[in-house]
């Protein structure tokens, strides 16, 4: 997270309280789980996470050049 610079908080609003949620297209039991970073330039931050496991696992988080200025 630290290479990425993303802070925990926006990691957590972005599990929580995501923008957006979409199934991960080649395992049923990931969620790709998405939110705008106003902090970070408007720049859409994605997390994806186990939702197999309580709690949730993260897999992996990073901000997605692809999603910028759709949502």
């Amino acid at each position: 997270m630290a290479e990425r610079g993303i802070e925990v908080a926006w990691l957590e609003l972005t599990i929580n309280e995501p923008a957006l949620i979409r199934p991960d297209p080649d395992d049923v039991l990931l969620e790709h789980r998405y939110r705008p970073v106003p902090e970070f330039g408007g720049r859409v931050l994605r997390v994806i996470i186990n939702t197999s496991v309580a709690p949730v696992r993260i897999v992996s988080a990073f901000f997605d050049r692809s999603m910028r200025g759709k949502l």
